[in-house]
This record gives C-alpha cells, sequence and structure tokens, in this order.
C-alpha cells in the first residue's frame, strides 16, 4: 500500500480553487445550477487523495458515506417537510397566514410590516426565496408608490425573508445546520432565538425610524389586494386554519421528536384540506407527493403557492449530498484539518472560535458562492474544536447559520444574493446596508461569544 502524506494547505487549496472556479463560472455565467460545479470539484478532491495523499478510493469513499450519513436524518426531515408544505398549502394553513399578514400595512409603520409580513410568509412556507420572489415584489410596488427607495424596501424585505427562514422548521438551511454540528432541529431553533430576536428587534426599531419619514404617504395597495383576492377567490380563510402550526408546535413543547412532530403535521393539513377546502384524498395524497398546483389566474398567488411535496425536496437533498460528499473526501483526506488548523491557531477562546466559524461561512459564501457549502465546510471544520472546548453542538448549529445563511444574501454573485437581485430588481451591493438582520446578526453572535452570553459548557467527553 502505498504510504500517505498528511496534508498540507497547498493540497487543501487545489480542490477548493477548482470549487470556487467552476462554482462562479457555472452560476454566474453558464447559468447552471450548483450541482455538476461541485461534483468537478469532488472529483479533483479524489484525485488529490489518491495521487498525492496516497489514500485509496475505497477510503475515500467511506469518508464521503460516514459524513452524509451524518445529514440523513436532515434529508429525512426535509422529504417530510415537502409533504407538511403541500399539505399545509391545500388545506388553506399557507394561504391564511400570507393573507392576514398582508392586512397590517400602513404608510406609517410599512417598512416595519414589510420585515414582519415577509417573516410571517418566510415562516410558513421555509423559504426566503420564495417569499422575496411573490410577496416581496407585491411590497416593493407598494413601497415604490409610497416614494420609498427601492434599496430600503429591498433591505426591509431580506431582513424578514430571513428571519422566517433561519428559524422555521420547514427550511432547508435549518436542518442542515443542526445535521453538521449534531445538534436537534427544535433544540437549534430554540437557541437561534437568543441572537435572532435581539437582532430582528433593532433591525425593526431602525426600519421604523426611517419609515416615519414617510408616514404622511398615500398607501397603494393594488399589488397586495391582487393576492388578498386571488387567496380569498380559491381557498376558504378562516382562523382555524392557522391550528395546524400551532399543533405542530404543541407537540415541540411536549418534546416530540421532530421527524414524527413533522409526520402529524402533514396528517393534520390533509384532514384540514378534507374538512375546509373539500379536498379528495387523491388530491391530498398527489399533493403530499408531488406538491401544490394550481392555476389561478392571478400570477403572484401561484408564484407563491405551487410547490412543496416531496418531490419539490429532491433538488435539494441532492445539492446537500453532493456538498456533504466534498466535505466528507476534504475531511477524510485530512485537507479540511490542514484548513482548521491553520485558522484554530489564532482561535484560542469561545469568543475567537465563534468569529472564526462566522467569518469562514462568510468566507465561503464569498469564494464558492454557495451557501450550503457556507454550512457545510465549517460545519465538518470546526466540529471537533467546539467539542474539545466544551461547547454545545447547538452553538455550532446556530453559528453556522448566523453566518452562513444570513450572509449569503449579501454577495451579488452568491446563488442567493444573484436570486435577491433578480426578483428585487435591485443590487445586493445597494439593499446591504439597509438588510438590517443580516448585518447584525452576525455581529450579535460575536458579542455573545466574547461575552459568553447565553452559551453554556457541556462536560468534556471522556474517551
Amino acid at each position: 500500500m502505498k504510504a500517505k502524506k498528511q496534508a498540507t494547505i497547498g493540497h487543501a487549496l487545489i480542490p477548493i480553487l477548482v470549487l470556487i472556479v467552476s462554482l462562479f463560472s457555472g452560476i454566474v455565467y453558464l447559468g447552471t445550477d450548483a450541482h455538476i460545479p461541485i461534483l468537478i470539484a469532488i472529483i479533483v478532491a479524489a484525485l488529490v487523495g489518491i495521487v498525492s495523499l496516497g489514500f485509496t478510493w475505497g477510503e475515500i469513499e467511506k469518508g464521503a458515506i460516514e459524513t452524509i450519513q451524518m445529514a440523513m436524518q436532515a434529508i429525512l426531515i426535509l422529504m417530510i417537510i415537502g409533504t407538511v408544505v403541500g399539505s399545509w398549502i391545500l388545506s388553506g394553513t399557507v394561504p391564511a397566514m400570507i393573507y392576514y399578514g398582508l392586512q397590517i400595512l400602513s404608510p406609517g409603520i410599512f417598512l416595519i410590516a414589510t420585515a414582519v409580513i415577509c417573516a410571517i410568509v418566510s415562516l410558513a412556507t421555509g423559504s426566503s426565496w420564495t417569499t422575496a420572489g411573490t410577496v416581496g415584489i407585491a411590497l416593493m410596488g407598494v413601497g415604490q408608490g409610497l416614494g420609498m427607495p427601492a434599496a430600503i424596501v429591498a433591505g426591509a424585505v431580506v431582513s424578514g425573508a430571513y428571519f422566517g427562514d433561519k428559524i422555521s422548521p420547514l427550511s432547508d438551511t435549518t436542518n442542515l445546520a443542526p445535521a453538521m454540528a449534531g445538534s436537534t432541529l427544535f433544540e437549534h431553533i430554540k437557541y437561534m432565538f437568543w441572537t435572532t430576536i435581539p437582532s430582528f428587534t433593532i433591525a425593526l426599531i431602525l426600519y421604523g425610524i426611517i419609515g416615519a419619514r414617510y408616514a404622511g404617504s398615500q398607501l397603494d395597495t393594488s399589488n397586495i389586494n391582487v393576492i388578498l383576492d386571488g387567496i380569498a377567490a380559491n381557498f376558504y380563510i378562516s382562523p382555524v386554519l392557522l391550528l395546524p402550526p400551532i399543533i405542530v408546535i404543541a407537540l415541540v413543547v411536549m418534546k416530540v421528536p421532530a421527524l414524527p412532530g413533522l409526520m402529524a403535521g402533514t396528517v393534520v393539513g390533509g384532514l384540514f384540506a378534507a374538512v375546509f377546502q373539500g379536498s379528495g384524498l387523491g388530491e391530498i395524497i398527489n399533493t403530499a407527493h408531488y406538491g401544490f398546483e394550481i392555476d389561478s389566474g392571478v400570477a403572484m398567488v401561484d408564484d407563491l403557492l405551487n410547490r412543496g411535496g416531496l418531490d419539490g425536496m429532491m433538488w435539494t437533498v441532492s445539492l446537500i449530498l453532493l456538498a456533504m460528499t466534498f466535505g466528507g473526501i476534504m475531511e477524510r483526506t485530512g485537507m479540511l484539518g490542514a484548513i482548521a488548523a491553520a485558522i484554530l491557531k489564532l482561535a484560542h477562546n469561545t469568543g475567537s472560535l465563534v468569529a472564526a466559524t462566522i467569518l469562514t461561512s462568510i468566507a465561503i459564501n464569498i469564494l464558492a458562492a454557495d451557501q450550503y457549502l457556507a454550512i457545510v465546510i465549517p460545519g465538518r471544520m470546526y466540529k471537533n474544536a467546539y467539542d474539545e472546548m466544551g461547547l454545545e453542538p447547538r452553538l455550532l448549529s446556530r453559528t453556522l447559520e448566523d453566518g452562513g445563511t444570513l450572509t449569503s444574501a449579501l454577495i451579488p454573485w452568491n446563488t442567493c444574493g444573484a436570486y435577491m437581485a433578480s426578483v428585487l430588481l435591485v443590487s445586493p451591493l445597494a439593499y446591504a446596508p439597509y438588510a438590517f438582520l443580516n448585518l447584525i446578526n452576525p455581529i450579535v453572535a460575536i458579542i455573545y461569544g466574547f461575552t459568553g452570553f447565553s452559551i453554556k459548557k457541556v462536560e468534556p467527553k471522556v474517551e
């Protein structure tokens, strides 16, 4: 057998640079998804491991599979979430949340209302992208009617959309982060409240100060009314439809595990669809499998609600599998460890470790242009360091989202930033100064790291 070499920074930079170039070229210039560029980087990482470091293919494959196994619970949860989203839309639960959320508008608090509405819709759908591309577009039109700068309104849309996405159990990144850190979904969400709620509160105060200047303006709600009328024409809307998420929250409080809790959410959604919307069993099952589909005659309503289903999660699942494969090969061959060791020389306490995690996530968002990799790679890099310092896994999972999820929308060439620019028609460089949540949250997380606020240590593991 060929003697193995210890990986160096030079070895690690080869697949990292290939990943950066292939992702940037594919996404920015060719308009492709991230999957094949990541696959190219996987091939290069495997070749470096075999040719330069002396690993066998069997060893590399085993490392990739072991890493994928760590994400299997998150993948199963995502698949069930697809059925939850489909059944909750069919039942009228998601439409009801959107319908009531859109009715809290007034000129004086328009920016606050924009952030809150986007947070509600994103929490209900688990998707910042869907929120920005539907309700966000409508709110941009309302802001234009009030004479507000588009960059400010876009910043409020992005802040609200990412707040809801970040704490929604239906979100893919919210499931991926605890899988990387060894935490659990609902413990992760509860722990994120410590950084996310204060950050969002500060953001709302800032939006209130800015929005006060437009308090006397006339509110044009024509775009919003189009959505409200479209929803009312196609669904029975009642406050009772808000019960399914309340039931799931109650199950969380009773410490029911995520998978059975979300399965219960799907079943309740199906029952509500039958009782309140008159859906048949075949329609309920097909919606849970393939997602919700409607042709309401209102494009914004269709764009907002045509989603969900088991199949609808397969794009995300396949991307996560590829990202995990890349991270697993980099970890197995020691290349990830070489990068982590160099960075961890500067991390001597909790604060510096949290700061290193956030800055690494931001760097990967900039260089690799993908939020999934900004969660997966730092998660694998720093997990052992958090364990060795006696820090809870949920601190790592929270920090991955504070740095990886939230900053992705601020970078023009990142998949998230590019998407937001395409639907809001405002450059991330223009709205970034007003996306207060996305800017404040990482700073709050670092402050907590250095002060120790909300951070508890666990007893070191005895080998």
